[in-house]
């Protein structure tokens, strides 16, 4: 990753709880999906194994530049997977998005 490229994160608690069917269906879909827009690369479905965090998953990705970031936000794919899946099962998140720090 250079210094140009962001790192896309969010985690995440569904309403469906976690390590059941739906839950499983959820992540299998939304990779399904998310994984076809142009500009995702390195996509990863995280599993949360701290006790200390509030959320059961997580999903990263990496984007090339803003760009690419921007085009991926407005895409009809993730517009519709965020109306029509992420915000009937996700019952809380969080967002970050990181560039490389460089000296």
């Amino acid at each position: 990753m250079n210094g140009t490229s962001i790192k896309h994160m969010v985690v995440f608690k569904l309403h469906a709880g976690k390590n059941n069917v739906n839950a499983e269906q959820f992540l299998n879909l939304s990779a399904d999906e998310l994984t076809t827009i142009p500009g995702v690369e390195q996509f990863e479905v995280l599993r949360q194994v701290s006790p200390k965090a509030d959320y059961d998953y997580g999903f990263s990705m990496v984007f090339a530049n803003q760009a690419a970031y921007d085009a991926y936000n407005i895409h009809p794919v993730h517009t519709q997977y965020v109306a029509e899946r992420w915000l009937k099962e996700v019952s809380s998140f969080q967002e970050i998005d990181f560039q490389l720090f460089e000296k």
